[in-house]
């Protein structure tokens, strides 16, 4: 199992950021996905999830109405849109899935919110 984070950066507050996790070795339409963050000092918390087929999505609260999370089955690759960002979002962002036995993990893309 791969999982492949991209898209931080730097933004200004209020701005817009797209992630993408490319997954690969396993069937990636058949199991969930999640984008967890962890900021400095902070324990790593669930961002969003989204069911297999993509039909079912979860959202933390401290994010609803700004982030949408979604997926290209056919690109094996999730998607978090980012608007509307706040400082309070800067963090190491990661892609989570869990297709067998083990916790997979991504290594994590930087996403800073500063003016």
């Amino acid at each position: 199992v791969q999982l492949v984070e991209s898209g931080g950066g730097l933004v200004q507050p209020g701005g817009s950021l797209r992630l993408s996790c490319a997954a690969s070795g396993f069937t990636f339409r058949n199991y969930a996905m999640s984008w967890y963050r962890q900021a400095p000092g902070k324990e790593r918390e669930k961002v969003a999830g989204i069911s297999g087929a993509g039909g079912s999505v979860y959202y933390a609260d401290s994010v609803k109405g700004r982030f949408t999370i979604s997926r290209d089955n056919a690109k094996n690759t999730m998607y978090l849109q980012m608007n509307s960002l706040k400082p309070e979002d800067t963090a190491v962002y990661y892609c989570y899935t869990r297709p067998g036995p083990f916790d997979s993990w991504g290594r994590g893309t930087q996403v800073t919110v500063s003016s």
